[in-house]
């Protein structure tokens, strides 16, 4: 295994983590319904942390209230305009994403460019200016990490999650606030069409501690809730 530029020696001792080599089935039992189905199918199945919270924040934030293919357009926008060339024998395809320094200092009109409105181009300039302090949760145990991440404005519990299971490897992390995942979760375990928030928690209980997991299983393996409404509109406000 090679790895090049600046930050090589962290990423490959980092490599055995992000492929889920450290996670730890302890405590999770499947059952004997769906949950068990899922967990044979996809024996496979590992939960990473990549432990680089801000590469994991901005996206996240990039797809507060807006539809994934929109917030990763703008994000692939925002590494064009801002970041770096790979070190490697990549050189002149990869780009790597610009870091919080440049961001935080970024003008409002070039996250518009890339699509992004002033409300979300705030939260991550305000988010990057206290990288450091968000770094940190690395080091913390799950909710105190979600605690400190949940304290800065524009952070909720949807966009904390969404950090947790992939840059902490929390295996608990559960989205709320996620437009599809409630539908998701109620027809893959009881055969409902539609819930709420209050019903996806209800039904992931008896996997409390592993509910994350549970998440990946069902988005992985299961198939998704009937859609009877009209599907969110890709939105411009670039001009491009």
């Amino acid at each position: 295994m090679r790895a090049w530029g600046p930050g090589a020696d962290w990423a490959l001792d980092a490599f055995p983590q992000l492929v889920g080599a450290h996670d730890t089935e302890d405590g999770f039992d499947p059952g004997t319904g769906v949950v068990a189905d899922l967990h044979r199918r996809l024996r496979g199945l590992r939960i990473g942390r990549s432990g680089a919270v801000m590469e994991a924040l901005v996206p996240s934030i990039l797809e507060q209230k807006v539809v994934g293919l929109e917030a990763r357009r703008s994000h692939a926008r925002l590494v064009r305009a801002l970041g770096e060339p790979a070190p490697g024998p990549g050189v002149g395809t990869l780009v790597v994403p610009p870091s919080p320094r440049v961001l935080a200092a970024t003008p409002s009109w070039t996250f518009h460019r890339a699509g992004v409105e002033r409300k979300r181009a705030d939260t991550i300039c305000r988010a990057c200016s206290y990288a450091a302090r968000l770094e940190e949760t690395v080091d913390m145990a799950p909710d105190d990490a979600r605690r400190r991440l949940t304290a800065l404005p524009g952070i909720g519990p949807w966009t904390a999650a969404e950090v947790a299971i992939v840059a902490l490897g929390d295996a608990d992390a559960v989205s709320v606030g996620d437009y599809h995942l409630p539908n998701q979760v109620a027809w893959a375990l009881a055969g409902e069409p539609r819930a709420d928030d209050a019903r996806m928690l209800e039904l992931l209980e008896p996997w409390r501690g592993h509910r994350g997991r549970v998440l990946r299983l069902i988005s992985l393996g299961a198939g998704a809730a009937p859609r009877w409404g009209p599907r969110m509109p890709l939105r411009t406000i670039s001009g491009q």
